[in-house]
């Protein structure tokens, strides 16, 4: 086998590859991550730094989740941050008005669960139902559910009762509670995989049109794709609830375009029909290993956002440029 064969088999290799797992070139920026933030502080490779990565981003990780279920049928949802602010406020709210007790936290984080899977329906009636422009729709809903958040909750600050957040920062039988979350997030991936949900979602996604005429109820799927949106925001909004133990009627405002980044860095495509949701959970780590690395090559505070941009932006390219190759 001449050298030029091995090439072009290894380059076909590579692109059937990046083709069935579209995450590939996210996880090789990840690796390449991990390796500078340990190059430059080698305690973020520690056990316990590891662990504070995943509970800091842990909510950005779930949000991206979200985002993934309506971009694989080529929506895109600009409310996801809007619902984890009502989501937080409500669940701090019902806390607080029926007591701190286990029970009556468990309650809210219920209640906060119908909140965001409302939401999520809502937003897929306005969108799929009555076919207004999914980025206007969802940003009209944004506003509208930041509006509510605010009339619950006007003031940032409520306390939330240590039986939540006492609960989140513990570790039981030496293993830290967001890994639990994390253990349960697979299970719920792994049931809805098994469903076909997934799958008609993204075929949906792929050609809307194909879909319809082949028997699938597109309106209903992609509505059941704005619910499992609604369904993983409200999983990140008890998420940062437990990080902040506070409620705040804007928490999540600058979540969005981060969980929108989280999906792209992770491989999915923007038009829909391609992606995966372990992609958005790397891309979601990228983001929070970029900020890392930029406070520990010791960036002036006034140049980090300058950098952290230039820096997800570079890791955008990368893999953009890297997918489109493999394609050729």
């Amino acid at each position: 086998m001449t050298d030029q064969t091995a090439s072009n088999s290894l380059s076909v290799a590579g692109q059937r590859l990046i083709a069935r797992f579209p995450f590939v070139p996210a996880a090789i920026i990840l690796v390449v991550l991990l390796a500078l933030n340990g190059w430059f502080e080698p305690r973020s490779l520690s056990f316990g730094a590891l662990r504070g990565l995943v509970s800091t981003y842990l909510a950005l990780m779930l949000l991206a989740m979200a985002q993934s279920y309506v971009v694989f049928a080529s929506d895109l949802d600009l409310s996801v941050g809007a619902i984890v602010s009502l989501v937080n406020v409500v669940m701090v709210t019902v806390m607080q008005s029926l007591g701190g007790d286990p029970l009556m936290v468990l309650f809210a984080c219920v209640v906060g669960i119908a909140v965001g899977v409302a939401c999520g329906l809502f937003n897929g009636f306005v969108v799929a139902a009555l076919r207004l422009q999914a980025i206007v729709a969802t940003f009209a809903t944004s506003i509208f559910f930041t509006g509510i958040a605010l009339y619950v909750l006007p003031v940032a600050g409520a306390p939330v009762p240590e039986a939540f957040w006492l609960t989140y920062a513990s570790s039981y039988f030496g293993i830290p509670f967001v890994f639990y979350v994390l253990a349960l997030v697979l299970v719920i991936l792994t049931l809805l995989a098994r469903s076909g949900l997934v799958i008609r979602i993204l075929t949906v996604g792929d050609d809307a049109m194909g879909a319809f005429h082949s028997g699938l109820p597109v309106t209903a799927i992609r509505i059941k794709g704005y619910a499992l949106c609604g369904l993983f925001a409200a999983l990140a909004a008890m998420c940062l609830t437990g990080d902040t133990a506070s409620g705040d009627p804007l928490v999540g405002g600058q979540m969005t375009l981060n969980s929108v980044a989280a999906v792209v860095l992770g491989g999915t495509a923007l038009s829909g029909g391609k992606g995966s949701v372990l992609g958005a959970v790397i891309g979601a780590l990228i983001i929070g290993l970029i900020n890392s690395l930029v406070f520990f090559v010791g960036t002036p505070s006034e140049w980090q956002n300058l950098v952290q941009g230039l820096a997800i932006l570079g890791a955008l390219m990368i893999g953009v440029l890297v997918s489109r190759r493999a394609q050729k």
